[in-house]
């Protein structure tokens, strides 16, 4: 299979190609040329065999397809349950087992492990360039940290993310270099994206991306949606309906394409915080990117949503199809707090600021009369936003025993103007 850009002016590539560019040439994003469908799939028993057959359409032909087994099995070596909720019919996907306890692990070390791959026997050094508003940073590092051959540049904005978030993205260390940039996410990825722009910084220094614009994180993503979709299937006989909470809308597009693809998965309604880029589109207006603002729902403020263009392609730029397609609403500070504290004290669930704004928005889709089963994907652990949950519920949270670990290290973060020729000064270094 080969994968084309967003913006059609630049070349094909393969697989492999495309994951190690992360960005297309032409400033585009890499997507299928074409898309794969089967009417029968089926589960194969596990979440890392699930994925390997998912994926396997994309990776046919490809230099990586013999490693795509072990691929998945060395990647996706922890759960993602699918858990009741206490209301009728409604249920928590777990997306935050893994090492850091965000969604974003799942992507990170797929991507991760694939470009280990591709860079063996290479002499010159990979750099990995990546902006975050939270998790994706923390994810990427601990993915990568110690990889002979690639480092890892982590932008993320200061004073934006949780404290918790912010010790994560600074305590690697040795090949993981972290930027706090005085500036928003938005800023970040804008710099992110110029250096992979930058044909005279490539020539001398290789680059790839982390973000969710790369093809290495976007498409493993499909592996928990298809896998609880088909565990879901098969026990109930039953379609699983999805609420995606969403910022730069590379997870709702890895849910997206998993059911263009034929998995068993019914309708598709996003959640965002007051950055409501998305939910003015579909309501009628015209997309707008706008300059973020800060929420407590903070790896969502996003104001320019870079996985637009895959959004769009989907669809083949028909924007009346896309928005009959998807229900898209924005949940606000106070009532993202309100349902943290109502849920617990009504049933003693407990969400992340993230998950409650796609809870909110299954609450409110509920009340419309919504019909079916659902799930809500829980993208982060709440222990890592202890600043406002606990308030919120009056007690401590647990914290995992893998995100504990990396609290105990020392971090350290250098600071960053939020502008491209102070990255490109760290990245020439």
């Amino acid at each position: 299979m080969n994968f084309v850009s967003t913006r059609h002016t630049a070349p094909p590539a393969t697989l492999s190609q495309a994951i190690a560019a992360g960005l297309a040439p032409d400033g585009g994003l890499y997507v299928t040329a074409q898309r794969p469908q089967a009417s029968a799939w089926q589960p194969q028993g596990s979440l890392a065999l699930d994925a390997a057959a998912v994926l396997a359409p994309y990776f046919e032909g490809d230099a990586l397809a013999p490693h795509l087994s072990k691929l998945c099995a060395d990647a996706f070596d922890f759960p993602a349950p699918l858990r009741a909720l206490s209301t009728p019919g409604d249920h928590v996907l777990e997306l935050f087992h893994g090492p850091t306890a965000a969604f974003k692990d799942f992507g990170a070390r797929f991507l991760a492990a694939s470009l280990a791959e591709l860079q063996r026997d290479r002499e010159q050094p990979l750099t990995i360039v990546v902006a975050t508003s939270g998790d994706t940073g923390a994810a990427v590092a601990a993915a990568f940290h110690g990889q002979p051959g690639i480092r890892v540049v982590v932008l993320y904005p200061d004073g934006r993310v949780s404290p918790r978030q912010a010790h994560q993205l600074g305590c690697f260390g040795d090949n993981i270099h972290t930027l706090r940039v005085a500036g928003s996410f938005d800023d970040c990825q804008a710099m992110v994206k110029q250096a992979l722009g930058d044909r005279e910084l490539q020539a001398r220094v290789p680059l790839s991306s982390a973000n969710s614009i790369s093809l290495g994180r976007w498409l493993p993503q499909m592996s928990y949606y298809a896998h609880a979709a088909l565990e879901h299937h098969a026990r109930t006989g039953n379609v699983l309906n999805l609420v995606v909470p969403t910022g730069n809308l590379g997870n709702a597009m890895a849910a997206l394409l998993a059911r263009a693809m034929g998995l068993p998965l019914g309708q598709i309604a996003l959640a965002t915080n007051a950055n409501d880029v998305l939910p003015r589109f579909f309501h009628g207006g015209a997309y707008q990117p706008a300059t973020s603002v800060a929420t407590v729902a903070n790896a969502m403020d996003v104001g320019a949503p870079s996985n637009f263009e895959r959004l769009r392609w989907l669809y083949a730029d028909d924007d009346a199809a896309l928005r009959a397609d998807l229900h898209v609403e924005a949940v606000d500070d106070a009532a993202i707090r309100a349902l943290i504290a109502r849920r617990w004290t009504q049933a003693g669930e407990v969400f992340c600021p993230h998950t409650a704004t796609a809870v909110a928005v299954l609450e409110a889709l509920r009340a419309d009369g919504m019909q079916g089963d659902w799930a809500v994907a829980a993208t982060a652990h709440p222990a890592k936003f202890e600043s406002v949950v606990e308030p919120l519920i009056g007690q401590a949270l647990d914290v995992p025993p893998s995100l504990s670990a990396l609290l105990q290290r020392p971090a350290h973060a250098q600071p960053c103007a939020p502008e491209y020729a102070a990255l490109r000064e760290v990245l020439l270094a």
